[in-house]
């Protein structure tokens, strides 16, 4: 069953054209120019209930912008979704009790109050039995070992323990569905970690449906199954890890260990060349040619070790992006409209 449904999913914005200079500045009080930003362009998206779907795309691609639809922060310029069965942008109480929103730049706590007291805040506002209320809220700091900074200003907190305590907010309700943005945003190895981990025991307990953006492809790894890439307000891939790098990367890397200190002096014409450290060498190698250099390798030279390894998962995304950002076509600027739209261009 689905808990997340998303069809021809749309999101524009109409962006004023300010021009440079105070003529340009007077000129714009009477007549101004704007031009529309597709945010996200149709989209079509299932999640199961108990999914745990990473949604990765290059900064502007409308990840944001699709979780702040689908958690009813804005409305949608067409398309529809449901979440759990409500339409997000109703806003309807049942559904605002079904769902949490973590945003990793920003916050829900009270800076200069106790997380304690945010807490009681959250139980007022949810209307979660007192009783549930204290068993949830000691389960999730005793899981994330903050209990002894309950009491403290969130302000004096560090980063990481800022957004265990903004997870502990998110989670006294219970949520059914819980929208991540970037929550390990700006937070060292150790701090990601801790992050990650209660993030896999918390789902895997609970079988809450997590829809995840990062930028941390360690996040995505150590959490997720089914990765949704999208770029330019479109769905590029939806799929598994390995299928990415079965699907987008033309190339392997070759790495060599030549005996007797015998390495060959025209490495270049097995592939592109990434690093050689006597006798070791790494190349980059085309994919369908692997076979026929591996041959012409072993058949010329004594080899001491070799092996063969996909590249790194990070840096064929990165190649994804960069190969859709040249097939992009300028979009043309509108001139002559009179009215913008009341919602902000959201970050993405």
């Amino acid at each position: 069953m689905s808990a997340i449904e998303i069809h021809g999913l749309e999101k524009s914005y109409r962006v004023y054209q300010k021009k440079e200079g105070l003529r340009a500045s007077l000129t714009g009080l009477f007549q101004r120019d704007y031009h529309d930003v597709h945010a996200v362009r149709g989209i079509d998206l299932d999640v199961e209930q108990g999914e745990f779907v990473a949604f990765l795309g290059p900064n502007g691609a409308g990840k944001t912008t699709t979780l702040k639809l689908l958690s009813g922060v804005i409305s949608p310029s067409g398309g529809e979704a449901h979440v759990l069965g409500h339409v997000p942008w109703k806003r309807e109480n049942e559904y605002r009790r079904r769902f949490a929103l973590v945003m990793g730049q920003k916050n829900q706590l009270w800076w200069d109050l106790p997380a304690q007291e945010s807490f009681q805040l959250h139980q007022k506002i949810y209307r979660i039995d007192p009783d549930d209320f204290r068993r949830t809220r000691d389960e999730l700091v005793d899981l994330l070992e903050v209990r002894h900074l309950l009491g403290q200003p969130v302000r004096e907190l560090s980063l990481g323990e800022r957004m265990k305590m903004e997870l502990t907010a998110a989670l006294l309700h219970s949520p059914d569905v819980l929208f991540l943005d970037e929550p390990t945003i700006g937070l060292d190895v150790v701090a990601q970690h801790n992050v990650q981990k209660f993030l896999k025991h918390y789902q895997t307990e609970r079988k809450i449906t997590i829809l995840l953006t990062s930028h941390y492809m360690k996040d995505v790894a150590a959490l997720c199954r089914r990765v949704v890439i999208i770029a330019h307000g479109e769905i590029m891939y939806d799929g598994s890890l390995a299928g990415i790098i079965d699907s987008f990367s033309g190339h392997k890397i070759l790495s060599l260990q030549f005996a007797d200190g015998r390495m060959p002096s025209d490495l270049a014409r097995y592939g592109d060349v990434l690093e050689i450290v006597e006798p070791k060498a790494r190349l980059r190698v085309d994919r369908g040619s692997i076979a026929d250099v591996l041959s012409s390798v072993l058949a010329s030279y004594t080899i001491e070790d070799i092996s063969v390894e996909d590249p790194p998962l990070e840096e064929v995304i990165a190649e994804m992006f960069a190969r859709s950002a040249e097939k992009k076509q300028v979009e043309p600027v509108g001139a002559g409209v009179t009215s913008l739209e009341s919602d902000d261009p959201a970050r993405s």
